[in-house]
């Protein structure tokens, strides 16, 4: 008698595209493991993402707008699941994995520092101080966090595909489709990383008409011509056309004039929010993070791992620092510079 995983593998096999992702023929584990009776390999990577600690934090890290006064601004978390439910949607209409999509997408920001957009660049500039040769990309850190620090250093042990679309599933300020060859390998992390993109323009958009840093009329004329003016609107319209443009073919991407459409709201994007618009926030974040990073290079007992790292010299607790502001969420980033650069008040009798 077949086992439900069994049961899924086959279903998998007889429903699913033929350039689906299948689980029963994955590339497998870093170290191999006995299979689950009732879950598939990429059903436990799912599981495994939503459990672990990172995971969690998401929650208290911001998206754009930093410790922001009122509730309805994104954070990492919200992001992280809308980006999962655009994924499946595109990924059911495709005949795709919807279970990889969807380990794909929960995992693939696990690796963002504390404080929005500002922060990535921020930690890194302050982790070359101590090492030269330092780069900081959060989806390498994802995958870092995946791969060594969840457990107690163990890792999640995840699967060779959620593994690789993980790694490759930004593109930054790139337009897309951009290099095939730096993208992820199976269409289930293709599907995620145009799934990042339309959930991020979209949704901080309507967070930075929220916060008054632009008007609905501002958004550029030709890219609302093609894809509408309402949040629901350009969602469904970026959406439908990449599925229809991707029904055939070997890669997943969208048709030229929706692709346009999508590139020009990023670049207004960058220069009216990201950069313009929260350009005193950044130089305040950096201020912070560079604090913390030299505090922590000083302090190595403060930091987790620290006084072990030290032994092995510079490059190594600078990596270690590294590791512990990254997971850092904002909140728990702010009570630690208030911890050691703030005076307490005075209790004694």
């Amino acid at each position: 008698m077949e086992r439900p995983r069994e049961v899924t593998e086959r279903l998998e096999l007889e429903t699913l595209s033929p350039r689906a992702a299948k689980s029963a023929h994955t590339r497998g584990r870093r170290r191999p493991e006995a299979k689950c009776p009732i879950r598939t390999d990429f059903q436990r990577d799912r599981d495994r993402i939503i459990h672990c600690k990172a995971f969690r934090r998401l929650t208290h890290k911001t998206q754009v707008f930093i410790a922001p006064e009122y509730d309805h601004y994104r954070t990492r978390l919200t992001h992280t699941l809308e980006v999962a439910q655009i994924a499946r949607t595109i990924a059911r209409a495709l005949r795709l994995n919807e279970d990889l999509t969807e380990a794909i997408a929960l995992g693939h920001d696990l690796g963002h520092t504390p404080f929005g957009h500002a922060g990535e660049a921020a930690l890194e500039s302050a982790y070359r101080e101590f090492d030269a040769t330092a780069r900081f990309r959060h989806a390498e850190q994802s995958l870092r966090v995946v791969d060594e620090l969840e457990r107690e250093g163990e890792g999640l042990n995840l699967t060779e595909e959620v593994r690789d679309g993980i790694l490759r599933h930004s593109k930054g300020m790139e337009d897309l489709p951009g290099d095939p060859a730096a993208q992820p390998a199976t269409l289930e992390g293709q599907v995620v990383m145009y799934a990042d993109r339309i959930a991020y323009l979209n949704h901080d958009i309507d967070d930075a008409l929220r916060a008054g840093l632009i008007a609905p009329g501002d958004l550029p004329a030709e890219a609302v011509a093609v894809v509408g003016d309402r949040h629901s609107a350009r969602i469904t319209a970026m959406v439908v056309d990449l599925v229809e443009a991707s029904r055939e073919g070997e890669r997943v991407a969208m048709g030229a004039q929706v692709a346009e459409a999508t590139n020009r709201l990023k670049d207004f994007l960058w220069e009216r929010v990201y950069r313009a618009g929260a350009e005193d926030q950044a130089e305040r974040v950096e201020r912070a993070l560079r604090l913390l990073f030299r505090f922590y290079m000083e302090h190595p007992e403060e930091a987790p791992g620290g006084p072990e790292a030290a032994q092995e010299g510079r490059a190594r607790l600078a990596r270690t620092v590294c590791d512990y502001l990254a997971g850092m969420t904002d909140r728990y980033a702010l009570q630690q510079l208030r911890r050691h650069f703030l005076p307490e008040r005075w209790l004694g009798g």
